[in-house]
């Protein structure tokens, strides 16, 4: 069986038949291929990526596949044929050039600031001279200087072009994002590490970066103008995830007990301009365990992202359909970051349609699945409030609809509201804006797992929420109020908003809650059954 020999026992699936491992965690990939693990071959972009150019830059979110993407191309530059058995590329490569390969990789440790930066460049680069086996230069041991050292010596020993590859570039920046001024310093140290490439342009046959963020040209990569973003092309779309269609084909034999269109809900919908893509580490463990939960999200809580909202005074309803420009999706800047940006570049808002109006493209954005939504409301409110008051509201609105009982839903709303600490409203000014009130509502529903419509269209107006469950469709209007009370539930009425959900559904509701800013909670709930 080649590089493909069986090394560790495997379990059997449910027809009794024995399976290839699950490679949890593995980014190695001689270690994917020397054993009998599970393998979606991604190869056939590495020859697209040599063939088109030289310079490249991709973004995607954490735990996507980057890592093993960049050791595929270490070993098929260092021409490791055998690794290559039976996939696209063993067939596709010029194997009898091999070439010297410069692997950076800043994904392990968290750097605390710009000297420690600065010390883990240089230890990497000191641990290719010993590789290669050539003589650092004493008193030259900056990073930049080593770096082009580095990249010329290995030129003229081996006669041939170097091969540089950095994953997760910017992890430095993002592990300092919170602290403004360290995070540009780190910025700065980047800047002048990777303006070494450009004019060692005769010495290169590749670079490829990868990263979380795509920070701006004019931020970290001004000296290497001539690197090119794949991140939305659609040629590269599918370059790290599984499609549908690999999903189907790998990891068949594990497939034979479970409902694929649940999974679809669950784990797809991450877009790059091209087909929908499983993360694979969400995949992976939910082949491994066959339960539904927020395995990728639990790797990283998104803490400045949520800080970020309260900050912003962000309507969260609006993640459901957010339109955004192409500039604003391309580049971050530490100067100036939206809620938006990201978002999108750490996986938590997804590509659901591009359009053009005029001679400008934009995208319309939304979460890629069931455990994004869930997840990413469950960390706003968990910001706000303690976790176990949250879990048993949202236990609690489950239950209401299960036995339609619409007076107890004012009770857990009121309840949550009340839990929420006055020291915090003391530093955040955000319950002066009338849409956290709606926030926090919408955050629950989400956080419960219902079906929620947000600015549902109808012909007369938008509705605020509708929560669909199962035959029941709840149409629900937020206001903040000074004086008059029963506003909300009048304006569903006059607007006439259930017209929409007549004849589809067996029951419709209407609910209109009203909150006051000074008592912070709500001090008017009815609702009516039609």
């Amino acid at each position: 069986m080649g590089v493909l020999q069986k090394t560790l026992e495997r379990g059997k699936n449910s027809e009794g038949k024995i399976m290839k491992q699950l490679p949890i965690g593995i980014s190695s990939f001689e270690k994917i291929r020397g054993g009998d693990y599970y393998y979606v071959d991604k190869s056939i972009f590495i020859e697209k990526l040599v063939r088109n150019g030289t310079y490249y830059f991709l973004s995607r979110p954490r735990r996507f596949g980057k890592s093993l993407l960049v050791d595929t191309l270490k070993q098929a530059f260092l021409g490791r044929k055998e690794l290559f058995e039976g996939l696209y590329l063993e067939k596709n490569w010029d194997w009898g050039k091999k070439y010297p390969v410069i692997h950076i990789d800043f994904g392990g440790g968290v750097i605390k600031d710009k000297e420690e930066l600065k010390q883990v460049l240089i230890k990497q680069l000191e641990e290719h001279y010993i590789l290669y086996g050539l003589k650092i230069l004493e008193n030259k041991n900056t990073y930049n200087f080593l770096f082009r050292d580095l990249i010329i010596s290995l030129y003229k020993k081996y006669n041939q072009s170097v091969v540089v590859l950095v994953d997760e570039y910017d992890k430095p920046i993002l592990d300092r994002i919170e602290d403004r001024e360290k995070a540009i310093e780190i910025r700065e140290v980047l800047k002048d590490f990777y303006s070494v490439l450009k004019p060692l342009d005769a010495y290169l046959k590749f670079v490829f970066l990868t990263g979380v963020s795509r920070f701006s040209k004019v931020s970290i990569f001004s000296g290497l103008n001539q690197i090119q973003d794949i991140t939305l092309s659609p040629k590269f779309s599918t370059i790290c995830g599984y499609t549908q269609e690999e999903f189907e084909e790998v990891f068949k034999d594990r497939l034979l007990d479970v409902d694929i269109e649940e999974i679809k809900k669950w784990y797809n919908g991450y877009n790059w301009l091209g087909d929908k893509v499983y993360n694979p580490f969400d995949i992976l463990l939910f082949l491994d365990e066959k339960l539904y939960r927020p395995y990728w999200f639990e790797t990283g809580t998104p803490t400045f992202l949520v800080k970020l909202f309260h900050k912003e005074r962000y309507y969260l309803p609006e993640l459901e359909n957010l339109e955004v420009g192409e500039e604003l999706l391309s580049n971050i800047d530490i100067d100036f970051i939206h809620p938006e940006n990201l978002l999108f570049q750490t996986g938590y808002l997804a590509i659901k349609e591009r359009y053009q109006l005029g001679i400008k493209n934009y995208y319309l954005l939304s979460y890629p699945n069931i455990e994004v939504r869930i997840s990413l409301n469950d960390a706003f409110l968990n910001y706000i409030t303690n976790t176990l008051e949250k879990d048993r509201v949202e236990i609690g609105i489950i239950r209401v609809l299960e036995s339609n009982n619409l007076d107890r839903l004012k009770e857990l709303l009121y309840s949550f509201f009340s839990s929420i600490q006055m020291d915090w409203y003391r530093r955040n000014e955000i319950d002066k804006y009338e849409g956290f009130y709606a926030s926090v509502v919408y955050a629950l529903l989400n956080g419960s797992g219902l079906e929620v419509i947000t600015e549902d269209a109808t012909n007369r107006g938008r509705i605020d929420l509708t929560v669909i469950y199962k035959d029941r469709v709840y149409i629900i209007e937020f206001k903040v109020i000074e004086k008059e009370e029963g506003l909300s539930l009048k304006q569903i009425k006059e607007r006439r908003y259930y017209e929409k959900y007549q004849g589809k559904y067996r029951e419709i509701y209407l609910i209109g809650i009203e909150f006051s800013k000074e008592k912070r909670n709500i001090v008017h709930y009815e609702w009516e059954k039609l």
